[in-house]
């Protein structure tokens, strides 16, 4: 699976379950580890746990598997390790704190998504 398809994937499993304030960031030019990293919040750690639960599941259905998944089920941050794909999944707070899309503020907008 491509990377822009592994990227849509990703975005719509966390759709369907209502992540909040989807970003997708576009790395490729920055750096080797990954080309994507996609940063969504959830409403509470359980969402949060839903959201990588359902990253995970939806990238095993197309045959894809997680490198990585690191953060505790009661955790305000979990993320998911796809390869080509690195999901953030945070509570509000979490994410305002470690504000990780200021360290790629100058790399370009991927198509960031927005559920309510």
């Amino acid at each position: 699976m491509q990377a822009e398809q592994l990227k849509d994937l990703v975005v719509n499993a966390l759709e369907d379950i209502k992540a909040q304030d989807i970003s997708v960031v576009d790395v490729r030019d920055r750096t080797s580890v990954t080309d994507f990293m996609v940063l969504a919040s959830g409403t509470s750690s359980r969402h949060v746990k839903s959201l990588a639960d359902s990253v995970v599941i939806e990238a095993k259905e197309q045959g894809m598997r997680a490198n990585n998944v690191e953060g505790a089920p009661g955790s305000d941050w979990i993320l998911v390790d796809l390869g080509d794909v690195v999901v953030h999944l945070m509570l509000p707070a979490a994410r305002e704190f470690y504000d990780l899309e200021r360290f790629w503020r100058d790399a370009p907008d991927a198509g960031a998504a927005g559920s309510e």
